[in-house]
């Protein structure tokens, strides 16, 4: 395998860690941003990416990864002086996994590091 090969996987590893940080973060970012009745929450994902069994190498193959929104569940808190709360008194937030978003910076960070050392090592 070509060191022009290994570096262009380095590469790509790092920019859909990239990508999986900046959802993670957006995603906790608007945890506790209110969503006004009528209008639908969404997360932050990656699309896309590398393909279990790719025979390139790892190579990303078929799309690249791109950053887009899913609907979620919402979740409701009661807080009837809050200027987006119901009749009922409940403000509607996205249900967003803190456990779950916390783990993606992690490892992402993690593997974003690797790549990078990879690429270092091999330039």
């Amino acid at each position: 395998m070509p060191v022009q090969s290994v570096l262009d996987v380095a590469r790509d590893g790092m920019n859909y860690e990239r990508m999986r940080l900046d959802a993670a973060s957006r995603n906790i970012a608007n945890a506790n941003v209110p969503v006004a009745a009528g209008q639908n929450a969404t997360l932050w994902r990656v699309d896309g990416g590398f393909t279990a069994g790719a025979s390139d190498f790892g190579r990303m193959v078929g799309q690249s990864p791109t950053l887009g929104e899913q609907p979620v569940e919402m979740r409701e808190v009661y807080d009837p002086g809050h200027p987006l709360a119901t009749e009922q008194g409940m403000v509607r937030y996205p249900s967003v996994d803190m456990v779950q978003e916390m783990t993606t910076l992690m490892t992402a960070s993690r593997g974003y590091e690797a790549n990078v050392r990879a690429f270092n090592f091999l330039r």
